[in-house]
């Protein structure tokens, strides 16, 4: 599997909210306001008492949400991107309830066809070579695009080189079995806690093995 990813070091990240505008920009996206993601914002800069942290979906490796959906609206490419098809969503809020970083949002607003809504990887410009829009237009390279091994082993090379800067964590490679999305930080993640997407209590193994032992 070909699975692309993002590493979003917070250490870099300087609040610019350029990655917001970009991901606005590229879904056709309203105006949002809010302090967090909604069905109109797929990701969001956060200020943790001056730092910066960056919530969007995961992309896990092997994702519950796709594993409860009853009529696989939801589904893993082999670019690495979960995407959604509204055309087969029975609204049921399944993948709402079985996220553990809390991250699909649902269209409340909607009287006709609501759906489910959240990033999508920029899923046809990573088909078509290119990397994602927020990691296009960061300026500091706070959002780094790439195969998702090669950027496991540049945030442990990172640590490795500055391990006064970074605590020695890399978060997404193992949680869930794995996220396409990784974070480096200066910051145990436990601190920023659910509310930035960061939980230190799930297990390491995908949450979908859990899923089939319930379902069986």
């Amino acid at each position: 599997m070909n699975n692309k990813g993002l590493l979003i070091d917070i250490t870099k990240c300087i609040g610019c909210k350029a990655c917001e505008e970009a991901c606005r920009t590229q879904n056709n996206l309203p105006v949002s306001n809010g302090n967090d993601l909604s069905d109109k914002r797929y990701t969001i800069v956060h200020d943790y008492n001056g730092v910066y942290v960056r919530k969007m979906c995961r992309h896990c490796v092997n994702p519950a949400c796709v594993s409860v959906c009853p009529v696989g609206a939801l589904y893993k490419t082999k670019e690495g991107a979960v995407l959604y098809d509204a055309s087969k969503c029975i609204g049921c809020r399944y993948c709402m309830v079985a996220c553990p970083f809390r991250i699909p949002r649902y269209e409340w607003g909607s009287a006709v066809s609501p759906r489910v809504r959240k990033c999508i990887l920029c899923y046809e410009l990573v088909k078509n070579g290119q990397q994602t829009a927020c990691a296009e237009v960061c300026p500091t390279e706070a959002t780094r695009f790439g195969e998702r091994e090669e950027l496991i082993r540049y945030a442990h090379s990172s640590i490795q080189k500055e391990p006064k800067k970074y605590i020695n964590y890399v978060y997404g490679e193992n949680e869930v079995g794995g996220t396409s999305v990784l974070y480096l930080s200066n910051i145990p993640f436990n601190k920023l806690g659910i509310d930035y997407g960061f939980r230190s209590d799930v297990p390491h193994d995908p949450l979908p093995a859990y899923t089939w032992k319930v379902l069986s």
